[in-house]
């Protein structure tokens, strides 16, 4: 399998900035890939090539590797799901802008996408399918849990805990030594100061539960 060239799945706003670094990085893209498209149709001049059932036979074909380009984290692993039932042995690519800062003994998993002007500071984890998004930054000894991500502009203070398909909205601030449970959301522009426990939403200045969600709930 060549890590080298790449099929990218989806092809809407998340896609377009992931195109956008592996073109800096000299990755070959052979397409993308969307349920809700027709063949053909283009995405920064990508064609669409199929529908994520049909990705078994186009890694076959083209002998590359995946990135799931989908912003929802619950609907990123459901994706990723299917697909490891389709081709149990795919490989998945992760997505590091040139500008983005990694700092000493930082863990990255398979399938992490760090965009322009991210920063992860020294022994950081970054667990398999994290989205870190342009001019985030998580500091040292965050551990982000399988599926998580940070939006554009957060700033996640020291030894923070993310849960799995947890999502930190657009410009939020984390204080150091907090835990967010799994598959919570905390809200734009908030402000966390305590802990934040499973299947919640929080937002505000200081953030505040303002109600529960369930695992799947749409928040993008």
């Amino acid at each position: 399998m060549n890590e080298r060239k790449v099929l990218v799945v989806g092809s809407s706003g998340h896609a377009k900035v992931i195109i956008d670094i592996f073109e800096r990085t000299n990755i070959e893209i052979i397409g993308v890939i969307d349920d809700y498209r027709n063949k053909n149709e283009k995405t920064l001049g990508y064609s669409v090539l199929g529908k994520v059932q049909d990705v078994a036979e186009i890694i076959e074909k083209f002998k590359c590797s995946v990135f799931i380009a989908i912003g929802d984290n619950y609907g990123r692993q459901l994706v990723m799901k299917k697909i490891k039932t389709l081709n149990s042995n795919v490989i998945f690519s992760s997505a590091i802008h040139p500008s983005a800062l990694i700092g000493k003994n930082v863990s990255l998993g398979e399938g992490v996408a760090l965009m322009a002007g991210s920063i992860v500071n020294a022994d950081a984890k970054i667990g398999d399918f994290a989205f870190i998004n342009t001019n985030a930054s998580a500091d040292h000894d965050v551990e982000m849990s399988n599926f998580s991500s940070l939006a554009p502009g957060v700033t996640v203070g020291g030894n923070v805990k993310i849960g799995e398909c947890s999502a930190i909205s657009i410009g939020a601030t984390l204080k150091e030594n907090i835990v967010i449970g799994s598959h919570s959301v905390i809200g734009a522009g908030s402000l966390l100061m305590k802990n934040c426990p499973d299947n919640v939403v929080m937002y505000g200045v200081p953030a505040i539960i303002v109600r529960d969600r369930k695992a799947g709930d749409k928040y993008v």
